[in-house]
């Protein structure tokens, strides 16, 4: 929200307060608080009739530095509230020095000079100052229309650039944007987005998260160019300075903060087909497209029921529309006994028709307006109401009836919707609407999660979920929504996808070809390679099938191609989904994540890394040109063997069957030998491509996981003189070895393998 008129003046109904200056400050061992006069008090009559501002400083965790503006305390606070882990007495150490308090967390340091004018500064282990909040950088304001606002203003250096805030489908820097943190159901071509998280990477090495689950809005160097300003209507703000200084390191300990995302199932990351959402499907249908992957020798590991495994106006009353699917069980029990996996959709409405509503209301499990009416309206299903999450027996109401299709043979849940949730309302634990409008989609996911934990087991539970605020990368996996069958909803798309992953999440996918219309044969081909090179692969759309065949014999060769690499590549994947889990670095990294150092990196927005060491630059255009960058060392084509050295830009242009695939120099990348399913036996003679640097030390190490994501096997290569040694650790099986620019070898313990 904008305050100002320009740099001088105020907007026409706003009254703006700026703390002026430190008239105290209160130390304990680990925090401070700083009480900010809001004007010059020169003598005793000036504190009267005037606000002062309560600045509480403090430190949940090390890196991290939180600070608490309030104005009037005396505020309800209803909740919800985001859920964050840190040390119970604080992280932090406060030093007093003259004028100067100081509160040091790791490598940060928040700097406060009672003698200078109010500004709180932000500094590295290294003294550098990373951002402050200066002299307009601590306020609330009041409008005529009643609301109190409380804003913060945080510097942006000369050439600084901020990322991130959720799943944004705007530029990918987010520098002159007004971004509102609100859940909206607006597709891929809008400012609004299904996953708003209130938090934004610095490439100056530092991050900024606003613990306000309700809506924040950035101005993010628009309403005043030199800062990023957030706001929330409330008598305080709590925002933490997160530090790095790589930001893989400012993700770690976000992610450590507001939760690390689970660990998905192997099976999870295999090729996932649909019904489609408005076609026409039967069990016949289902079994044709089953059928039809197999016989074209493109493996399948999902099956997805879309909407309309329910009958209409019903949604969701989680029962099999009998006229189309009258045996469920028998059809669920046939597909398993192919090897392959069941996912449903879902969505947290009840429809009037359903007869779980006159149930879900009796019971008191519908959300209701304040003179007690269930809450209702026809946007998507006629007299929907809404479950309240907020009810712990609305939750297990909720769960019961998933678990009947569970036990009907579903493994999974596509979690759509969440987003439309309306601030007139009651919710059953007294929380406040409009911070509940953001966070219900975190209760939504988090019920239908833990459920399949329990009833699938640890490391089985996987969803396919739409909507997320900050702390939902713990409930994966996400995609990307509604996005158009272009090669511009394409690029959107990714777009969306890095601004999630530099947001905290770890898992991220899309609809391959888009969702709404038909893509013409060519935006699906190169869709295929795109999605299979992605964290997890769907096929799926609106008013037609994604069948590939429906888009030419070649799309079918691409398809096959691609999900067989995927399996091939799944050693290298989920040691790299492994890392997500552990640390929060994503699987799909925006190039700045691995190379922070290189300015050319920091705006990229149409390729990324597929973990550490796989560049994927998707093509968006029919006759196959794209533009790459290669940063710094040699890079060699995964599927030619070409190798380019850079730093360098380069235009290519690929068939079909191809896109820029890049092996990072000095990378060991495992490869599995069984390419026929995602979940196989890795350690069944897998080969490792080898890709060494032309130093004489040369050293790498490289790590094949079991299906827990557990280390089950790991391979060290040396540089021995004109050979390199590759020493097996866990594993007493064969393995091969494929050097860049030298041989191959096969054996087990130890191989050597020549090379120039």
């Amino acid at each position: 929200m904008k305050f100002t008129n320009g740099f001088w003046r105020i907007r026409d109904g706003v009254q703006i307060t700026y703390a002026v200056e430190v008239r105290d400050v209160c130390v304990e061992s680990k925090r401070f608080t700083a009480y900010a006069a809001a004007k010059k008090v020169a003598r005793r009559g000036d504190t009267l009739n005037a606000p002062l501002l309560t600045v509480d400083c403090f430190s949940p965790a090390e890196g991290v530095i939180g600070v608490r503006v309030t104005h009037h305390a005396g505020k309800r606070r209803p909740g919800p509230d985001f859920a964050l882990t840190g040390a119970p007495d604080g992280a932090g150490t406060v030093r007093r020095d003259g004028t100067v308090t100081e509160l040091t967390s790791g490598p940060l340091t928040l700097r406060l000079d009672e003698a200078a004018p109010w500004a709180l500064a932000f500094q590295g282990a290294d003294g550098r100052e990373l951002t402050r909040a200066g002299a307009k950088g601590t306020a609330f304001a009041t409008t005529d229309d009643g609301a109190h606002h409380v804003l913060a203003q945080l510097a942006l250096g000369v050439g600084e650039q901020v990322y991130g805030l959720g799943e944004r489908f705007t530029p990918f820097v987010k520098n002159g944007q007004v971004v509102e943190v609100w859940q909206a159901d607006g597709g891929t071509s809008s400012e609004q987005a299904y996953k708003n998280i209130p938090f934004y990477l610095s490439s100056r090495g530092y991050g900024v998260f606003v613990n306000h689950p309700g809506r924040v809005s950035f101005e993010v160097g628009s309403e005043s160019v030199g800062q990023v300003q957030f706001s929330v209507e409330d008598q305080s703000i709590e925002y933490y300075v997160i530090a790095g200084p790589t930001p893989k390191e400012v993700l770690g300990r976000y992610t450590a903060l507001t939760g690390r995302p689970a660990l998905p199932p192997a099976w999870s990351f295999g090729l996932w087909l649909t019904t489609s959402f408005t076609t026409d499907y039967d069990e016949a249908t289902v079994t044709s497209f089953v059928d039809g992957m197999a016989e074209r020798g493109i493996p399948l590991t999902v099956f997805h029921f879309d909407c309309f495994w329910m009958r209409e106006y019903q949604w969701c009353d989680f029962a099999w529309d009998p006229a189309v699917f009258p045996d469920p069980e028998g059809m669920l029990a046939r597909l398993k006994a192919r090897g392959l996996k069941v996912s449903a959709w879902i969505n947290p409405y009840i429809a009037q028709k359903s007869p779980l509503f006159e149930e879900a209301a009796e019971l008191g499990h519908l959300v209701r307006r304040p003179n007690g009416d269930v809450w209702q309206w026809d946007l998507w299903q006629a007299g929907m109401g809404l479950v309240d999450f907020t009810s712990p027996d609305a939750r297990a109401w909720f769960r019961a009836k998933l678990r009947t299709l569970l036990d009907q043979g579903v493994d999974c849940f596509k979690t759509d919707f969440g987003e439309r949730i309306p601030t007139d309302v009651v919710w059953h634990d007294g929380s406040d609407p409009e911070r509940m409008h953001n966070y219900y989609t975190h209760l939504y996911n988090r019920t239908v999660f833990e459920l399949l934990e329990k009833e699938r087991g640890q490391g089985e539970a996987v969803l396919f979920a739409r909507s997320a605020t900050a702390g939902g990368q713990q409930y994966p996996v996400h995609w990307g929504g509604d996005c158009w069958a272009s090669f511009e909803a394409m690029a959107e798309s990714l777009r969306g996808g890095l601004s999630l992953s530099l947001s905290g999440f770890g898992f991220w996918s899309h609809d391959i070809g888009g969702f709404e219309g038909t893509p013409d044969p060519a935006v699906f081909k190169r869709w295929l390679a795109f999605g299979l090179l992605s964290s997890h692969s769907r096929l799926h759309g609106s008013t037609s099938y994604r069948v590939p065949w429906n888009f030419g014999e070649e799309a079918v060769a691409v398809a096959r191609q691609f999900t067989l690499l995927k399996h091939r590549l799944m050693p290298y994947l989920y040691g790299a989904a492994s890392e997500a889990h552990r640390t929060g670095v994503p699987v799909m990294r925006p190039m700045l994540l691995e190379f922070p150092h290189d300015p050319a990196c920091r705006p990229l927005d149409r390729q990324y890394m597929l973990g550490p060491d796989l560049l994927v630059a998707p093509v968006f255009t029919e006759d196959g040109e794209v533009e790459v960058y290669l940063p710094e060392g040699t890079w060699t084509h995964l599927l030619t063997g070409d190798q380019v050295t850079g730093p360098a830009w380069r235009t290519e242009r690929h068939g079909y069957d191809s896109l820029p695939l890049y092996v990072r120099e000095g990378a060991v990348l495992p490869l599995a030998s069984d390419d026929s399913r995602p979940d196989g036996d890795w350690l069944d003679t897998p080969t490792l491509l080898v890709h060494p640097t032309a130093a004489p030390d040369y050293t790498a190490e490289a790590t094949v996981p079991d299906l827990t994501g557990a280390p089950a096997a790991t391979f060290t290569v040396r540089r021995d003189g004109t050979r390199l040694r590759v020493t097996a650790r866990g594993t007493d099986r064969p393995f091969a070895v494929r050097v860049t620019g030298g041989a191959d070898a096969t054996g087990t313990g130890e191989v050597a393998v020549p090379v120039g």
